[in-house]
Parts: structure tokens; C-alpha cells; sequence
């Protein structure tokens, strides 16, 4: 008479499915990674085309500027200059739409500032050519400072750097090389590494990403005055990287917390007076 068949369940079959369970979990994870690397410029930059929207200029004064890279892009601009303007901003913007959709923005840094002002696309954005990764953004805000600073005759010591979320990157690798009046950040984060993290604790994001923006790096090596805003309702990026990215800066420097203050809000009357108090108290100091 023969035995009933047993299942095998022994150690060794035990240690086999573990192994091969570990293996597929591996391979998910390592897949995940691989996904993520391959998409990452995808994730970071969500440029707008001037075929997909664009917005007409609202005034006349405004000129089409067309700059060229040292990477060789074309790279499109707008001049909105004014007379009797006390400076120029070097308006650098976030990572969605294009120069375009900025423009109220543009007549805002106008009116409260009074300075004119130079916003140029990242390749790939509205008209400018090429495709957005960090060094395209760096070589791009190269070329409209060089235009500003040369063909435009702005005096470097009347620039004002602005970035607002990722064009604070931008500014800010600029302001850490070139001379100018003073840098502005808004909603800007301490490096695309710490905030990639943040949103991937589970993953080893801060190694794997290639656009770093290390702002928290770089701000070290700005010696002009700075001035950082944020608000404590940004859901994009968190409070705590102004606050980190103002704690290292060099003075002078202000940190302006904006309150219940959203990531895709406009500033309003209140961040420009400060600014502009800031503006002069450093200038006092430095003469």
C-alpha cells in the first residue's frame, strides 16, 4: 500500500520561494527606479510650446529679443523696457507654461518696482528651441544677461536676479557668478535632490536625480544682498526650504514669510514694499 503524497516543506523549498520572491521585489524596485530616472525631465519640466498656447503682448513697448546659447539654442525673450526705470529685472520662471503667460507678473515688477524687464524661455518653452534640462536653463539666463548687461546697457549693479520655484535655481547659479544688484527668490526650494526625497522617501531619489539646482550650495556663494519669500501654504515646496535656504544666506539678506500664501499665487503690494525697503536699507550699508 503507498503513502499519501506529501507536500515538499522542507527548509529548502522554503529559502527558494523566499529567494525568488526577493528577486521580483528587487526587479519592481529596481524598475521603479530605472522609470523614474528615464521620465525624470518629463516629471521636472512641463513646458508649453508657443503652438500649444500663447498669449499676445498686451503692449506695444514690449520687443521679441532672440538670443543664442552657448549650447547653440535659440532661445526667445521678451524686453519690456521703461522709461525712467531704475534698474532691470532679469525675470527667470517656473517650469510650466512660457514667458507668455508671465506678463501680468512683468507689469506688476514694472509698476511697484519701477524697473523694466528682460523674461526669456528655457529651451524647449514658447519659441525658444532645444529640449529643458539644468544646464539648458543655466546657458539660456547666460544669454539674456549677457543681452541685458551689453546690448541693453543695463549696469550690472542695477540687475535684479528674480526666481520664482525652479527659475529660483536658475537665479540663483546665476547670482553665484555674475555681478548684480541683489538676487530674489519666491517659492524656491533647496535643491531638486532634497525635494525628489521628499516626494520618493522610499526611494533613493537624492542620488539618482541628474537636474540637481543646489541652490543651498550655491546661495553661499552670492555676496550681494538676497531676498527670500515664501508662504506657509505652498504645496509645491515647502516652507522649510525658504526658511533653510535664508538661514545660510549671506547678508544682508531678508527672509519675507507670506503667510497663508499658495505656490501658483501672485504676490501682492505688500511683498514689493518690502522689497523695496530691503532694497534701500542695503544700499545704505553698502556705500
Amino acid at each position: 500500500m503507498s503513502l499519501p503524497h506529501q507536500p515538499n516543506s522542507s527548509p529548502r523549498s522554503w529559502r527558494y520561494r523566499a529567494v525568488r520572491i526577493f528577486i521580483v521585489l528587487a526587479g519592481c524596485y529596481l524598475g521603479i527606479i530605472v522609470v523614474l530616472a528615464l521620465f525624470e525631465n518629463s516629471m521636472l519640466f512641463h513646458p508649453t510650446t508657443a503652438a500649444g498656447e500663447w498669449l499676445d503682448r498686451p503692449d506695444s513697448r514690449i520687443v521679441d529679443i532672440d538670443l543664442r546659447t552657448t549650447r547653440g539654442d535659440k532661445i526667445h525673450a521678451w524686453w519690456w523696457p521703461k522709461e525712467g526705470a531704475d534698474g532691470a529685472v532679469l525675470y527667470c520662471h517656473g517650469n510650466a507654461g512660457n514667458l507668455s503667460h508671465r506678463v501680468y507678473a512683468m507689469a506688476d515688477w514694472r509698476k511697484q518696482v519701477n524697473h523694466s524687464v528682460l523674461i526669456f524661455d528655457y529651451p524647449g518653452f514658447g519659441r525658444s528651441e532645444g529640449t529643458p534640462d539644468e544646464s539648458g536653463c543655466y546657458a539660456a539666463a547666460d544669454a539674456a544677461y549677457e543681452w541685458l548687461t551689453a546690448t541693453g546697457r543695463v549696469p550690472t549693479d542695477r540687475v535684479l536676479l528674480y526666481g520664482c520655484s525652479l527659475g529660483g535655481g536658475v537665479a540663483v547659479d546665476l547670482a553665484a557668478r555674475v555681478p548684480h544688484r541683489a538676487l530674489v527668490l519666491l517659492s524656491t526650494f533647496t535643491s531638486v535632490a532634497d525635494r525628489a526625497q521628499e516626494l520618493f522617501p522610499w526611494l533613493p531619489a537624492r542620488w539618482v536625480v541628474r537636474n540637481r539646482f543646489d541652490n543651498l550650495g550655491k546661495i553661499q556663494r552670492c555676496t550681494r544682498p538676497v531676498f527670500i519669500a515664501h508662504g506657509d501654504n505652498d504645496d509645491v515646496i515647502p516652507y522649510a526650504h525658504g526658511e533653510k535656504l535664508a538661514a545660510v544666506a549671506n547678508e544682508p539678506k531678508c527672509f519675507l514669510p507670506l503667510g497663508p500664501f499658495g505656490h501658483h499665487e501672485d504676490v501682492d503690494a505688500r511683498f514689493f514694499g518690502r522689497l523695496k525697503q530691503f532694497l534701500s536699507r542695503s544700499a545704505a550699508i553698502s556705500r
